[in-house]
């Protein structure tokens, strides 16, 4: 990884908890739904309601497809040094703070976070959220 100084090891490396895509995914489940029922109740007489809705579904797979692949390229990364994340699809972005700097470590889970195993960290201006098992995170970072 390029974000390694000499002599840094990786201590823990995640992406996002999959919750994180619960709110991007609900937003094209939407649009499919709207967009099949404008497709399903076009007619001949109304041929612009079933091209509505064609586009409407081009835009939720898109849409699907783009909240994914930023998911994917999103990585929470704990070093012997420091705590980063890095994403970013095609241009890539990094912000870290440096653990003997970062002063407390907290981690924030509301009542859905401790079911699924998700929460924020902050260590100094650093919000990371959606950090999966972040009791771990917090231990090997505080």
């Amino acid at each position: 990884m390029r974000y390694l100084e000499p002599g840094e090891e990786v201590v823990y490396e995640e992406r996002p908890h999959s919750a994180a895509l619960a709110g991007p995914l609900l937003r094209a489940l939407l649009f499919t739904v709207l967009g099949a029922a404008l497709v399903l109740g076009g007619s001949a007489l109304t041929w612009g309601l079933g091209a509505a809705g064609a586009l409407l579904l081009a835009v939720a797979a898109l849409l699907t497809l783009l909240e994914v692949w930023r998911w994917d390229r999103t990585h929470v990364v704990v070093t012997t040094e420091k705590l980063f994340v890095v994403s970013g699809l095609a241009q890539r972005r990094a912000a870290a703070v440096r653990l003997a700097r970062a002063g407390v470590v907290e981690m924030e889970q509301d009542a859905l976070g401790r079911m699924l195993g998700y929460g924020t960290i902050t260590a100094g201006n650093l919000e990371i959220p959606y950090v999966a098992d972040p009791d771990r995170v917090c231990a090997l970072a505080g």
